[in-house]
């Protein structure tokens, strides 16, 4: 079902269901800061493969894990690099997705991610509101595989049809460009990232990676 969270009504009802939804596992999108996305319970197996199989995607092609707030981090890596927590503290929320190394004590399966995680969080109230009530989500792009993102929920919805329980509609993406992806895994000696980073995450480098759309 398709709420208009443009109005406080029928957005205090679809925060509700996508909040239940996740919670037995069903798919739900949302908007965010970026595009529209598909998202499901980070921790139910069933709902990450779900996820995957209504974007025609393969295990090979993992979902970021989207969060509500800079101290959920801490949670999920196993430890984080000074030059991560600079970026976060100078960027989140926004289109910035930053890569670690996961807690090995996670139950989760998000697919074949060989110990690493992409974590970002979304300046989006919508986003945030359901982020504050469901914990991480895996979260990627409301379009199937091959087409471009949806910038409305209407438009994911012509996509991705009753794979997806609920749809939050907020309007058309303000700026609808995948967010900026750096790999804080691998450390390099000079800066090879094309974006501005604060002077602080300076010393030890994170490094811009391709990881298609987000």
């Amino acid at each position: 079902m398709l709420y208009d969270c443009r109005t406080v009504g029928e957005r205090d009802w679809g925060i509700r269901a996508a909040v239940e939804g996740i919670a037995r596992g069903d798919l739900v999108v949302l908007p965010t800061d970026t595009v529209y996305g598909i998202a499901a319970d980070a921790f139910k197996p069933w709902a990450v493969s779900a996820l995957l199989n209504a974007k025609g995607r393969g295990r090979h092609m993992p979902p970021p894990v989207l969060v509500g707030s800079r101290h959920t981090l801490d949670g999920l890596v196993f430890s984080l690099p000074d030059s991560a927590r600079a970026l976060t503290e100078a960027f989140w929320p926004g289109a910035l997705t930053i890569v670690v190394e996961q807690a090995p004590t996670l139950q989760w399966d998000l697919g074949d991610t060989y110990g690493t995680v992409a974590v970002r969080m979304p300046l989006h109230p919508v986003a945030l509101e359901v982020l504050q009530h469901t914990g991480p989500l895996a979260v990627s792009s409301a379009n199937r595989t091959g087409v471009a993102p949806a910038v409305t929920a209407a438009e994911a919805r012509e996509q991705l049809g009753y794979a997806v329980a609920t749809y939050l509609e907020a309007g058309p993406c303000s700026d609808p460009i995948p967010s900026s992806i750096v790999d804080c895994t691998v450390e390099m000696s000079s800066w090879r990232a094309s974006a501005a980073y604060p002077r602080s995450a300076q010393g030890s480098t994170p490094v811009t990676r391709t990881f298609g759309r987000r």
